[in-house]
């Protein structure tokens, strides 16, 4: 039996696969208002497969000091965190060590964005397939993989304070 490179802490960009990302707002839990989230996950397709995948993705996160199944880090009190969001022209730019998206965002997440100053990002480790850029995902389906409780457990979660230019 072979182990995946990622038991080192080590991985490979291919390993991760392709990697994407989705935002929604809804209503915080402990407010009330609207939210915004972010969610960034894997499609799967990594070189080494989907097991390899999520094994590059936990070391992705451990190296970006973003702890797998624990707690939300919160940005603004971690100094040094190389994990970056800047809010934008109707963009989010989500920036980490070893992924960079730009999203665009509808109005109702900018809005909530600004009006609560920061977002709410969940990193899964699990591969999403059904995700995949250019095909519809619909609430239900969204709410079917971040919602689940294994999806939250295996995932980092981090609350982003909202940056912009100028």
């Amino acid at each position: 039996m072979t182990s995946p490179q990622t038991a080192t802490g080590a991985f490979t960009q291919a390993q991760l696969g392709t990697l994407t990302v989705i935002g929604w707002s809804g209503e915080h839990p402990a407010g009330g208002r609207d939210a915004a989230f972010l969610l960034v996950y894997s499609l799967g397709d990594g070189s080494d497969g989907p097991a390899a995948g999520e094994a590059a993705m936990r070391v992705a996160l451990e190296h970006s000091r973003l702890p797998v199944g624990a707690g939300p880090v919160r940005a603004a009190e971690t100094p040094g965190l190389p994990v970056k969001l800047l809010v934008q022209a109707g963009q989010a730019v989500l920036t980490l060590p070893h992924f960079t998206a730009q999203y665009t965002v509808p109005p109702q997440w900018l809005a909530a964005a600004r009006d609560h100053g920061e977002v709410y990002a969940m990193f899964a480790t699990r591969p999403w397939p059904a995700g995949a850029p250019g095909r519809p995902v619909d609430e239900e389906l969204l709410r079917s993989f971040a919602a689940d409780p294994e999806v939250i457990m295996t995932s980092a979660h981090c609350v982003l304070p909202v940056r912009s230019l100028g």
